[in-house]
């Protein structure tokens, strides 16, 4: 599912107008964004969480040239599904 697809199920099951579904949809990933950019961990009970991994800078080599190349430290998002949603995902 992608997310024109999640706005579309929302108008459907909140019977809402696709410009209100997407307003929220939207509303609800800056959400997640402006809590991970604040280095807050997002949690949504019995969905999972969103952290950011630190990973530190290192050198790398390229492998085209064979040249070693220094990886800037960077962060990423990691999202941890919840023990809830673990259990739906794997019922027979």
């Amino acid at each position: 599912m992608n997310k024109s697809q999640l706005i579309d199920a929302m108008t459907i099951k909140m019977a809402m107008s696709s410009r209100n579904a997407e307003k929220a949809v939207n509303a609800f990933f800056d959400g997640i964004i402006q809590g991970l950019v604040k280095d807050h961990r997002v949690e949504l009970r019995g969905f999972g969480s969103f952290r950011l991994k630190y990973y530190k800078s290192y050198l790398g080599r390229n492998p085209k040239s064979g040249l070693s190349v220094e990886v800037k430290a960077k962060k990423l998002p990691i999202f941890r599904p919840a023990k809830h949603l673990k259990f739906l995902l794997n019922q027979d």
